[in-house]
């Protein structure tokens, strides 16, 4: 196999404690996934640039998680420092040379590379659901949410627009429960409080438009190298499960858009998962089906996922064995869990007669590695131990000002830099609430005003022909006809029928004097 089909990972100690033969991972078995282990500080993230760079190299884009801030440090050219080229010498690097490489940063906060967002549709309720660390009865009314937002048209693109639809749900109760199954509103208070806590975290940030284009981190340079996607994940693991709900909502968005491409060359895409136990910590069993479904059916669409982590049995076993290629780091045996770990990591390496993998798992020094890559046909190579080759980019952290001057070169520089908020379930909803008002205000209009018409009949004043009898029969028939009119004109305060009374009573008063003294005044005339 030629060597542009190979990358380097270092050299394998022989039992004479030289450093010979070259250890590769060949780019054709790239895409069976891999596993990087190892407790704090023994190199770790070294093997993950180095693997980067390779990738890069290879005109494969990489996407990784730049957990602690170092990794930022690929997107700037290596130093020659006396510990790196010693190395180099030992394992017989040469020529050992140092570049940069075509990084975009990446943040879902927006501060230290570019926004990273999704719609609320895309998460979907059952990462939702995991992100909100909701009861199965609450989970169910977010099923509910999105039935309704697809039956009725309505956009879930940001945060605003799913609790203004869980509010709806709330008023709507008796009627949803009819058709959809039964709501509370204990229970959609309860999602609404997930959300504040969820929007207090800054995942409001996250939601919204527009929304990551998935072939904006497959990119490739000019000169044929893959682009290098680092997500600033310093701050974002402040709160671990969206950190592990993103980047399970990445995969699955890859798993879903890109199409088979059965068996390639080379992969498609590197994704790296750091820290990986925090997306299995406590997750639901339904949400581990989802993993290992994903991890199983996406090499066919050309995307390698390496999974990161301290300790092999973070990983469930049903994930574990689709990871073929493997890097494993020094563990410690301080405590029974410990043992177990060293034990479970030892044996899933194919033997080496030439030392013990649980003894040597445990004097491993920083840099080395046991490495286990995938061969022909497959076969996973006899475990070695092996110094992992020095990067060609820079070990450390970039300054501020150099990660502001790679973001102003980026390709997609003011792609998402800027949110966008077109009309989605939050504006018609809140039109909807706008039209109901208005046409109740103005029904109770009409009703004043039938009100304010039925007081001015009352008080008109019979006509001089009427004798008392006359008047009393045309008030009954008034007090008929007002009976039968709608039930809000007997809405009235005690005050307001007191004083419609004395009206009565004064107008008829005066009708009867009237008619007294007219009829006085003929009397004295005979």
């Amino acid at each position: 196999m030629a060597a542009d089909e190979e990358l380097f990972l270092g050299a394998s100690r022989k039992p004479d404690d030289s450093y010979q033969k070259p250890e590769v991972l060949k780019l054709k078995y790239a895409n069976r996934h891999g596993l990087v282990t190892g407790a704090t500080g023994t190199g770790k993230t070294v093997s993950l640039q180095i693997l980067a760079e390779a990738f890069s190299n290879a005109g494969v884009p990489v996407f990784a998680a730049d957990v602690k801030g170092d990794l930022s440090g690929i997107a700037a050219i290596g130093e020659a420092k006396d510990f790196l080229l010693k190395r180099a010498e030992v394992i017989k690097l040469d020529p050992y040379e140092f570049q940069e490489f075509p990084v975009i940063f990446w943040d879902l906060f927006g501060e230290k590379g570019h926004p990273i967002r999704t719609t609320i549709s895309e998460m979907g309720p059952l990462l939702l659901s995991r992100l909100m660390n909701l009861s199965e009865a609450q989970e169910g009314i977010l099923n509910i949410a999105f039935k309704m937002a697809d039956d009725e048209g309505l956009l879930l693109l940001d945060m605003k627009d799913l609790r203004s639809l869980l509010s709806d749900i709330a008023d709507r109760a008796d009627e949803i429960g009819t058709r959809y199954g039964n709501v509370t509103k204990q229970s959609v208070g309860s999602i609404q409080r997930a959300l504040l806590i969820l929007e207090q975290q800054g995942a409001e940030n996250f939601f919204g438009e527009p929304a990551l284009n998935i072939a904006d981190i497959m990119r490739t340079t000019r000169d044929g190298r893959g682009a290098i996607n680092v997500l600033a994940a310093d701050q974002l693991m402040m709160n671990p499960r969206l950190y592990a709900t993103f980047l399970l909502w990445l995969l699955s968005e890859l798993f879903e858009e890109l199409p088979e491409v059965g068996d390639p060359d080379k992969p498609r895409l590197v994704f790296f998962f750091d820290e990986a136990h925090l997306l299995f910590d406590e997750a639901p069993k339904v949400l581990v089906d989802r993993v290992e479904q994903v991890v199983r059916l996406i090499r066919s669409k050309g995307v390698s996922v390496f999974f990161v982590t301290q300790n092999p049995l973070d990983v469930p076993d049903t994930v574990l064995s689709q990871l073929g290629n493997r890097l494993q780091h020094a563990l410690r045996a301080y405590t029974p869990r410990e043992q177990k770990a060293v034990k479970t990591a030892a044996d899933t390496f194919r033997p080496n007669p030439d030392f013990d993998c649980f003894e040597a798992i445990t004097q491993l020094g920083v840099g080395e590695a046991l490495v286990s890559t995938l061969e022909a046909k497959g076969i996973p190579s006899m475990v070695q131990r092996t110094l992992i080759r020095p990067p060609a980019s820079r070990l450390g952290p970039l300054a501020d000002g150099e990660r502001k001057a790679v973001i102003a070169k980026s390709p997609i520089l003011g792609v998402y830099d800027t949110s966008v908020d077109r009309e989605s379930a939050f504006e018609i909803l809140k039109k909807r609430a706008e039209d109901a008002a208005k046409a109740e205000e103005e029904a109770r209009l009409r009703e004043e005003e039938e009100v304010r018409q039925d007081s001015r009949s009352q008080w008109t004043i019979p006509g001089f022909g009427d004798d008392e009898e006359a008047s009393r029969g045309s008030s009954s028939s008034r007090a008929r006809r007002t009976s039968t009119r709608r039930r809000s004109s007997s809405r009235q305060s005690v005050t307001e029928a007191a004083v419609k009374s004395v009206v009565r009573s004064v107008g008829s008063s005066i009708g009867r004097a009237l008619v007294r003294g007219i009829l006085g005044s003929l009397k004295k005339g005979f």
